[in-house]
């Protein structure tokens, strides 16, 4: 028996991981960002060199880089990870940070949120918050609709004095399965490819499967806000009396609605041009007037700009309404860092504890145990990929490694059934499990002032429950209407 094979099976070591990462945060109440260091460290140290470089092949490296990132050292390569993620949210969750406490600060959050009460209702409020985030998440990137959604859920939630947990989950379902099933984002286009659908349907597609998973989120949103009360909590950039404060101010005091959304709006509006023009216009036009708007709404539609943008008019609103009072105006703006400083350093670390074990060769692993393994199509991609996205924390990752698995069998064979349901199916597999090693856990959970324990008993359950009926939704789709 080879001891060593056993001892860094990718398996192995992920079971490693999830225990070291449990009883770090769980029982010993380390610090998330410690313990998810510690976990890469691990991780890190059980992961022999083969693997790695067999990790960096697959991924399209060339046979002397893959050497290169199997030599480096463990410190350097858990370093090159959490860089990595930094880099891709650091600037977004920081400009967030500012945009959310001149949101609150201004009175901007309470007059959009007094509007929004008066075009749906009181009762009706979680619903459209789910239902903006689905749609607004299609053409632009999730985690940027829940930072700019945030402060407005901390404002309704102070204006109702309830109902909290309930409006956090719906911007999360609306916009997590928006990101996963329609396109532009990147899983549903690396479905479109791998898997030969016709973009338009994958579109049609996901928008429907999305409005049925979406809506089974929100009633299971409705259920455990009522069986768990998270309430509206202080956290390092606002306290709960200034939301109730600003909650009770009069209308005449808040600025005008129009002057409210624009932190929002813009930055939306300008990178969902940047991705109609990359859609429509990616090799240019012979028109050069046309070439320089598109080159302009390329650079400020690029979503680190777009946030810098949308931060720097959030300023200038708290500004407006603060009359200048710079000293108060220079400590929300150290607040709001602060407070984004430690997300980032979560999200950072547990960006680099799921590269770590992505370097283990876990989708590999997980490639061999399926292959040929005789079981109907749909749920078995859902099963791959929702095991995939359980062990390395992207659902990115999990969909695109699902489609590498199943891409030939889906294509080759012939199937009783279009070729969508598969993709749709993967989509959908991408929800189950978000926990410690997905990084969008701790945006979500640290952004809404959760704990660790409340994220994986709400968010966690939801997401799972949501990508399981989505794949009820496709499979009996796939039986009544096949489209073969």
């Amino acid at each position: 028996m080879d001891l060593t094979a056993i001892f860094t099976d990718p398996l192995l070591i992920l079971l490693i991981a999830i225990v070291v990462v449990v009883v770090s945060i769980i029982w010993l109440r380390l610090h998330a960002f410690v313990a998810l260091l510690l976990a890469a460290f691990i991780v890190a140290i059980l992961t022999p060199g083969s693997s790695i470089e067999q990790f960096a092949l697959e991924s399209g490296l060339s046979p002397e880089q893959a050497r290169a990132l199997a030599e480096r050292s463990i410190g350097e390569r858990i370093a090159a990870a959490f860089g990595n993620t930094t880099a891709q949210i650091g600037i977004l969750i920081a400009m967030a940070a500012i945009i959310g406490k001149c949101l609150l600060e201004s009175g901007a959050a309470e007059r959009i949120v007094r509007s929004i009460i008066k075009l749906t209702g009181q009762e009706k409020t979680p619903v459209a918050f789910a239902a903006s985030s689905f749609f607004l998440s299609i053409p632009v990137f999730f985690d940027t609709v829940f930072y700019l959604m945030v402060p407005l859920a901390k404002a309704m939630a102070a204006r109702l004095k309830r109902n909290y947990l309930l409006l956090i989950l719906c911007i999360a379902a609306g916009g997590t399965m928006a990101h996963s099933l329609v396109p532009p984002t990147p899983g549903p286009l690396f479905l479109v490819a791998a898997l030969n659908i016709p973009i338009h349907m994958m579109m049609t597609g996901g928008l429907l499967v999305g409005i049925v998973t979406v809506t089974s989120g929100y009633f299971y949103a409705v259920w455990i806000n009522r069986r768990l009360a998270i309430p509206l909590r202080s956290s390092t950039d606002t306290t709960l009396e200034e939301l109730e404060s600003l909650a009770g101010k009069d209308i005449s005091h808040l600025p005008a609605l129009w002057l409210s959304v624009m932190p929002i709006l813009v930055p939306l509006l300008f990178i969902s041009l940047n991705g109609i023009f990359d859609a429509f216009l990616d090799g240019g036009t012979q028109n050069l007037i046309v070439n320089y708007l598109i080159a302009f709404i390329s650079f400020i539609g690029e979503k680190n700009t777009a946030l810098v943008t949308g931060g720097l008019i959030a300023l200038i609103l708290l500004i407006k309404q603060k009359a200048g009072d710079w000293d108060q105006i220079s400590r929300s703006v150290q607040n709001a860092l602060m407070s984004g400083g430690v997300i980032i350093l979560i999200t950072a670390a547990g960006g680099a504890f799921g590269g770590m074990l992505q370097q283990t060769g876990i989708s590999l692993r997980i490639a061999e145990l399926t292959k040929g393994y005789q079981m109907a199509l749909i749920p078995l991609a859902f099963i791959i990929t929702a095991v995939v996205r359980t062990a390395q924390g992207s659902a990115t990752v999990s969909m695109i490694t699902a489609a590498g698995i199943l891409a030939g069998m889906a294509t080759n064979v012939a199937l009783e059934f279009h070729v969508l349901y598969i993709g749709l199916a993967i989509a959908c597999g991408s929800k189950p499990v978000p926990w410690m090693n997905d990084s969008g856990f701790w945006i979500i959970g640290k952004m809404s002032n959760f704990t660790t324990e409340e994220t994986l008993k709400t968010f966690s359950v939801m997401l799972t429950l949501m990508g399981i009926v989505g794949l009820i939704v496709t499979y009996i789709a796939a039986m009544i209407y096949p489209m073969a």
